[in-house]
């Protein structure tokens, strides 16, 4: 354990950082799984307020420097892509 008063501050900073990321990050998680959840039931309106969301919460956490930028666009390019191909399958179907 650190002895000095600004190691002990950086500590107890670091451990608060680290869970408000973990939160954040969470968040992130959340809203994808929630986006995958919508477009497994094919629910149009609800995949595209989901998919609304989960950006918002990407680039937020991207704005914070929870994500890197381009772990950010990763994630909303292959959102992107699962929205086509849902869209492409529904075409095929009706």
């Amino acid at each position: 354990m650190a002895n000095i008063k600004s190691a002990l501050k950086r500590i107890k900073v670091a451990e608060k950082r680290r869970l408000h990321n973990a939160a954040v990050k969470s968040r992130v998680r959340t809203a994808i799984r929630r986006f995958n959840e919508a477009l497994d039931k094919a629910e149009p309106n609800v995949v595209k307020e989901t998919l609304a969301k989960a950006f918002s919460v990407i680039d937020k956490a991207a704005a914070k420097g929870v994500l890197h930028k381009n772990n950010a666009a990763r994630k909303k390019s292959q959102l992107s892509r699962k929205l086509a191909q849902f869209k492409e399958r529904k075409e095929q179907v009706g």
